[in-house]
């Protein structure tokens, strides 16, 4: 029985592919930073476990406890919506520490076991951002481009030794509370400082005005796929907004 240890799974994407990963017999390592009852079922193959993905002992100790695994998705992260200029520099690089830094450690972490095994497979969960123009995202966009270009130069590296890296790229989620996330403890002035404030209006006017969105269904069923797939795709967009970016490009 093939084992996934997934992170973030609080909620949102991580919580949608948990389940659908464990729905499909497959052992299930869900990793949230504070675990709490009544989040995911109650099962002999899945198991909830507390990670901080910026905490090396932590990592170090879920991946002695875990045991092998065939699968690692990086999803945890964390949102940034605002302003370059009023986003200060321990914000950014809180938003790194997590979003870039969290999973090249978790990837570091794995990468010996399944290269010794011959086979595993990364799944990095990235954005749709890094697929067109978005706005109030420098930073958050930022993290996940690097997390793009960490993961294509990974996939070659690994390759001759049978191991797959893979990015999935979510689009924009109603459901997901991303934007409430985002601003907690900021105040709208910190996010967008006046003299951007006409031009964030009317750019995100646009943004909530479109026509396409993602579902973490779409999300969960996009991972399965990249988990799967032998072609060497990979990028992998997820939601029909997201695949209308990719396409457009």
């Amino acid at each position: 029985m093939n084992t996934i240890l997934i992170t973030g799974t609080s909620s949102g994407y991580g919580r949608e592919t948990a389940l659908h990963f464990h729905d499909r017999g497959w052992n299930v390592i869900a990793t949230m930073r504070t675990p709490r009852a009544g989040v995911l079922p109650e099962s002999d193959r899945l198991r909830v476990v507390g990670l901080d993905v910026t905490e090396p002992a932590g990592i170090a100790a879920v991946f002695e406890e875990a045991g092998p695994l065939d699968v690692l998705v990086n999803n945890a992260g964390v949102p940034e919506i605002g302003v370059f200029e009023g986003t200060p520099m321990d914000r950014v690089r809180e938003v790194f520490e997590t979003n870039t830094f969290g999973v090249m450690a978790m990837t570091r972490a794995v990468v010996p076991h399944f290269r010794e095994r011959g086979a595993g497979v990364v799944v990095n969960v990235t954005s749709s951002v890094v697929l067109g123009h978005m706005p109030l995202s420098a930073v958050y966009k930022a993290s996940k481009m690097a997390v793009e270009g960490f993961t294509s130069s990974l996939a070659l590296e690994l390759e001759p030794f049978g191991v797959r890296a893979r990015t999935v790229e979510p689009g924009a989620c109603l459901t997901t509370n991303f934007a409430a996330n985002a601003m907690k403890g900021a105040s709208p002035d910190q996010l967008v400082p006046e003299p951007y404030a006409a031009w964030a209006r009317r750019s995100m006017g646009g943004f909530t005005g479109q026509d396409l969105f993602t579902k973490e269904s779409d999300v969960a069923e996009t991972v399965w796929r990249a988990v799967h797939d032998t072609t060497g795709q990979l990028r992998f967009p997820a939601g029909p907004d997201a695949v209308r970016l990719a396409q457009a490009r």
